[in-house]
């Protein structure tokens, strides 16, 4: 009987959620609060409906921190940017499943660029549009909001996503994270963590903080 995987616990600090005007030393702080990877929204307008920045800042952000770039391309063509990202120095990159490209085939080409490949879905998208690529990832990211915009509520309904995450997880022996993105605080973070997710991705509930070490540290011990 193979071992069901545990994954460690990971709070991965959103940039977007800081200072645009100080995004090099917000980087840097999110690293020194005790952030274990820094998670990178990109947004281009049209997979949603707003957007956000480019490989240039996520090049110049690199010299800020050493924390794990987790890159989260919320765009409607992953498979002709991905690699702009790499050589900027992500190192992981997650694309969506609803995007309009070959998943498997893009997953493939950032697993062979040295990269750790993600796999995303939004609340709206059944589990089951997954499942047929969860032998390709190291990280299954579970929307707890309707991608676009920070400051959502969390969405409880999405709790069985990532139940089935485990599920199937255990069930064909992998080893994937499961991270979560929208609406995550103290309290959200222990019921998403309950359900089986193991990397929490929060903004305003860190970088908004009045003592951002000690929202690092609740989130972590949720």
């Amino acid at each position: 009987m193979t071992t069901p995987f545990l994954p460690p616990r990971i709070v991965a600090p959103s940039i977007l959620a800081s200072d645009y005007g100080k995004f090099g030393n917000e980087a840097a702080d999110a690293e020194a609060q005790g952030g274990d990877w820094l998670h990178l929204d990109v947004m281009d307008g049209h997979f949603v409906e707003n957007i956000s920045f480019g490989p240039g800042v996520v090049k110049a952000l690199r010299p800020h921190t050493n924390l794990f770039f987790d890159v989260h391309l919320m765009i409607t063509r992953p498979d002709h940017y991905w690699e702009a990202f790499a050589k900027a120095g992500a190192n992981g990159i997650t694309v969506h499943v609803e995007s309009h490209h070959d998943v498997q085939m893009t997953l493939k080409k950032i697993r062979e660029a040295g990269l750790k490949t993600g796999l995303a879905l939004n609340p709206s998208t059944p589990f089951e549009e997954v499942q047929p690529f969860l032998t390709d990832i190291d990280l299954l990211l579970v929307m707890t909001v309707v991608p676009g915009f920070g400051g959502q509520s969390f969405m409880r309904e999405t709790l069985p996503k990532i139940e089935a995450g485990v599920t199937e997880r255990n069930r064909q022996g992998l080893r994937y994270h499961i991270e979560v993105d929208g609406g995550i605080d103290a309290h959200t973070a222990a019921d998403a963590t309950r359900a089986g997710a193991n990397a929490l991705v929060a903004g305003t509930t860190i970088f908004k903080a009045a003592d951002r070490a000690a929202a690092i540290r609740s989130l972590r011990d949720a």
